[in-house]
């Protein structure tokens, strides 16, 4: 908890201050042109505006507040062919607006559409029907609006009841519609510019949300539709699958399931997109094996490109994949299965990302080819992150038959909680910050030169190489065609990886007959892997020896280390599919590959430790429990932002990443204890003590809010394979003491009692309209640990001093005064704890502490939690720099505690933790000493 504006005055400024000086006098002239160019696009002094970064040559307008007028959080937008932009509420009705000429300060015109029948409230006035809303894709093509509704009819009218019926919470009006999740089809058929005619597409199943549908585009040729869908919805009956459908979890590592209990009841294949016609008469699967993948666009060239989620309560776990952009191919997979089942990018029958981007939580993504932008970011594709409030333009490179790419920090800003954004009529790019109830905002980016950037047509810039066009002659194939084998084989052997994959998806779609006796007889390693792995999706279990004899010929010392990873995989979905191997088979299985193990590459050391164990190999425990006490990690994945820059930058998610890279886990050695956690055999009480007193070690280290959960849950699979007799003994050792009855979370701190709810700053005011009386003082402080406001802040000396002591604050402000700004932490930010975001020359960001600064460089500390593990800046990189407006304390940090909680930690902070304060006095009595 931070009161740092309690340490300024209140109407400090946070203003943009030039604090990099090129250097050297060969620079001047370059200084000068860019300080014209600053001078040609400075704007009023606006916060909106002044907290964003741009390239330069850009401009911002603020054009719309739609929660200034009580329209909602917009998260979706597109364009009608009359220019004007029609937009959604997250959790409420459609809107049309004219938008403004650039330049033109005019407020925009805006309409809520009243959509079949006339909009009408309840008769108690508090409930608003409407006939279409709470979209999260909208697109208008072939002379219709398309909405993707993403709306769970119950659970809205139960949290309806659920607020009607808490009498602390001020009577809003609600809106509600009777169309549930689905796609549907708008049309205005009497020509009124009014949509009065609603077709339902499609419905969906599952657990609609957040990671419910999402956006929809237009396909490359303009003829036909894409949309994409999250993890929570389920696969509904397609009329063609691109990728057949026979997914499984196809995973031998022990299964656990997320200890918070989120997507534990979702299975293969998670996310997927799917292509239509303009009727929605004919769906098609395209794609699968996302987490929450929100948009899609097609790149230059018309290949589909899409911006996956990451789990950020996996940060540290050796499963966490980070945000990525992935080339959506045709019938492809790339891994996402529930809790710590993912597969690593690096197996062949799934594929990898084009480039890992990091933490964040991924919106829109959008071609920028339609703007009226310079040529480099025409060509961009730009991925926009909710989370940390960056717009990244994504720079893509042809490679074989898909893409490298580099990520560019097109623009941010704190807070920027990024949602949608097109590409308008007149060349801009427009977009919208909000979501989940936040203050939303509408703004445009133009090129300052617009008029000398042409538009180049798609096809006179599109480049396709021959392995992108191999690529897409095998996808040809992907479905039920003479002459597909023989075509396709060749491939699987083929040094692109991509083409490989396309090869093998062109095999499966054709009968098993045809091909499995070539996949037995294969004598190419790359091909026979590939071969084997496609026969375990679609073949008998009685090939199973067959298979097993085809992998064991291969020459493990003569493969390459991308072979091995492929071999091992044949063996693994093999059993996953059709079982462990009996007898010889079994024998011979295990003397092939227990030579090789252990490696000298961490990922092959994982694959070969989870199919040797599980198939309770001799030996295969003590060779993984030696491991788990001497392996070390590979170096952290590198991605575009470091997670170290995205720390200050929202302090919801950065505290928890700045946690974690206090005392990061040891990936390597977690993933080795979660292989033996359902070791069933082997053990000896000496190997017990060594891997149980791992995980008393084990919950010292700090990972993303599922970390300790996930230890716990193979901390007691194993206890599960202990002698009764010794059970209690080796819970005791592996550290039981130290966790909370759920596990979830270490006991060394307090947890309220709750039920928590959200607030508004009236609300919670509210509950101090009265003295505060007799408080409990025991809880009071243990409430402040339960907010986590001492790993930030210090009372009497106890705590963490990163922000502002707290021990002397009830003498200066009153109850009310701390209620407020520990609502709002973000109202005044003093300099002295204050963050600063400096503008790099190549067009990033950096945010952290300014600690220091001698000759050319600059200090700073982006750490809260490692305060003397500095950042060294050169000023010659820097082109700005200015206060952050956000303050690094999290707001909502006492939506978990009850009201009496929340008298209670008020109390405690009023008291500057002193018991003998009068707040814990009677009440006659505390009156009788405050007079």
């Amino acid at each position: 908890m931070s009161f740092s504006n309690f340490y300024i005055n209140k109407y400090l400024l946070l203003s943009v201050t030039l604090i990099g000086l090129i250097a050297g006098s060969c620079k001047k002239q370059e200084q000068q042109q860019e300080q014209e160019q600053a001078q040609q696009i400075a704007q009023p002094a606006n916060p909106k505006i002044d907290k964003l970064k741009l390239p330069a040559g850009f401009r911002a307008e603020h054009l719309y507040s739609p929660a200034e007028h009580d329209q909602g959080s917009w998260v979706a937008m597109t364009f009608d062919p009359k220019g004007r932009m029609i937009t959604s509420d997250q959790y409420g009705a459609l809107y049309r607006l004219n938008v403004p000429e650039q330049g033109d300060t005019t407020m925009p015109k805006v309409e809520m559409l009243v959509i079949g029948k006339e909009a009408y409230q309840n008769a108690d006035t508090s409930t608003l029907m409407i006939g279409m809303g709470f979209a999260q894709g909208l697109l208008y093509a072939f002379n219709s609006l398309y909405v993707m509704v993403n709306y769970n009819i119950d659970r809205n009218n139960d949290n309806n009841k659920k607020k009607k019926n808490d009498k602390q919470v001020e009577k809003k009006k609600e809106t509600k519609m009777d169309k549930k999740t689905g796609l549907y089809r708008l049309q205005d058929t009497d020509g009124d510019d009014q949509f009065d005619k609603v077709t339902l597409l499609k419905s969906f199943e599952g657990e609609p949300g957040e990671h419910g549908p999402h956006s929809l585009i237009l396909s490359f040729d303009k003829k036909s539709i894409y949309m994409s869908a999250g993890n929570h919805v389920d696969v509904p009956k397609f009329d063609i699958y691109r990728l057949p459908p026979v997914w499984e979890e196809d995973n031998l590592f022990p299964q656990i399931k997320d200890p918070r209990g989120h997507a534990t009841k979702r299975k293969a294949p998670g996310g997927w997109i799917a292509h239509i016609d303009s009727l929605g008469q004919n769906w098609e699967l395209v794609s699968a094996g996302y987490r929450n993948q929100f948009d899609i666009t097609f790149n230059e060239a018309g290949d589909l490109f899409t911006y996956d989620s990451d789990m950020e309560w996996d940060f540290g776990m050796p499963w966490y994949r980070p945000t990525r952009i992935c080339h959506v191919t045709s019938g492809s997979e790339f891994g996402w299965r529930t809790g710590n089942g993912k597969w690593s990018p690096i197996l062949p029958d799934n594929l990898p990302p084009v480039i890992n981007i990091g933490q964040g939580s991924p919106t829109n993504f959008m071609n920028g080819s339609t703007a009226k932008f310079p040529e480099k970011y025409r060509k961009a594709l730009f991925a926009f992150d909710w989370s940390f409030g960056i717009i990244y333009a994504i720079h893509l490179t042809p490679q074989g038959a898909s893409y490298t790419a580099e990520a560019e920090e097109f623009l941010s800003g704190a807070p920027l909680p990024l949602t949608d954004g097109t590409i308008g009529p007149d060349g801009a790019m427009y977009f919208l910050t909000g979501g989940r109830r936040l203050e939303s905002d509408l703004y445009r980016i133009t090129a300052i030169n617009d008029k000398a950037s042409t538009i180049v047509a798609k096809s006179d810039t599109a480049t396709i190489n021959e392995a992108n066009q191999i690529r897409r002659t095998l996808e040809q194939y992907h479905e039920l065609k003479n002459g597909a084998v023989d075509i396709a084989w060749p491939y699987l052997k083929h040094e692109d990886r991509f083409v490989r994959y396309a090869a093998r998806i062109a095999i499966e779609h054709q009968p098993v007959a045809e091909w499995q006796d070539r996949a037995l007889n294969e004598t190419d390693p790359t091909a026979l892997s590939l071969a084997i792995i496609a026969l375990a999706r679609h073949g008998k279990s009685v090939l199973k020896d067959k298979m097993i004899q085809s992998l064991v010929k291969v020459d493990f010392d003569k493969l390459t280390p991308s072979q091995k990873i492929d071999l091992i995989r044949a063996f693994e979905v093999t059993i996953f599919r059709m079982g462990i191997p009996e007898g010889t088979t079994k024998e011979q299985v295990v003397t092939y590959l227990d030579k090789h193990y252990p490696s000298s590459s961490n990922i092959l050391d994982r694959e070969l430790s989870k199919v040797l164990v599980y198939i309770n190999a001799p030996g295969a425990l003590d060779k993984t429990l030696t491991l788990l006490a001497t392996a070390k990690d590979d170096p952290m994945e590198k991605t575009v932002k470091s997670s170290h820059d995205m720390i200050m930058r929202n302090p919801q998610y950065g505290l928890d990443i700045a946690r974690m890279l206090s005392n990061v886990p040891p990936a390597q050695q977690t993933y080795f204890a979660v292989v033996l956690s359902e070791a069933r055999s082997g053990w000896t009480p000496e190997l017990h003590e060594k891997y149980f007193k791992w995980f008393a070690s084990a919950f010292t280290y700090k990972g993303g809010v599922s970390y300790v959960g996930f230890i716990d849950k193979a901390r007691k699979k194993a206890l599960d394979y202990t002698p009764k007799n010794k059970r209690r003994h080796y819970d005791t050792l592996s550290g039981a003491a130290l966790l909370t009855v759920l596990g979830n979370d270490l006991a060394d701190r307090p947890t309220p009692k709750g039920p928590g709810k959200s607030r508004t700053l009236k609300e919670s005011l509210a509950l101090l309209d009265e003295p505060l009386g007799k408080r409990d003082f025991e809880n009071g402080k243990k409430m402040f640990d339960a907010a986590f406001c001492s790993t930030c802040h210090t009372m009497r000396g106890a705590g963490v001093a990163i922000g502002p002591d707290l021990t002397q604050v009830g003498l200066r402000f009153s109850p009310k005064d701390i209620m407020e700004h520990t609502i709002e932490p973000n109202k005044e930010i003093s300099d002295q704890y204050a963050s600063t975001v400096f503008t790099m020359k190549d067009g990033s960001s950096i945010v952290g502490k300014l600690v220091n600064e001698e000759g050319e460089k600059y200090f700073v500390s982006q750490n809260p939690f490692m305060p003397l593990s500095l950042r060294e800046i050169d000023k010659k990189d820097v082109t700005s720099a200015k206060f952050s407006i956000v303050s690094f304390m999290p707001g909502g940090l006492l939506r978990s505690l009850n009201d009496k909680e929340i008298k209670d930690i008020i109390a405690y902070l009023v008291a500057g933790g002193n018991s003998d304060h009068v707040v814990y006095k009677p009440m006659k009595q505390a009156q009788s000493s405050a007079k």
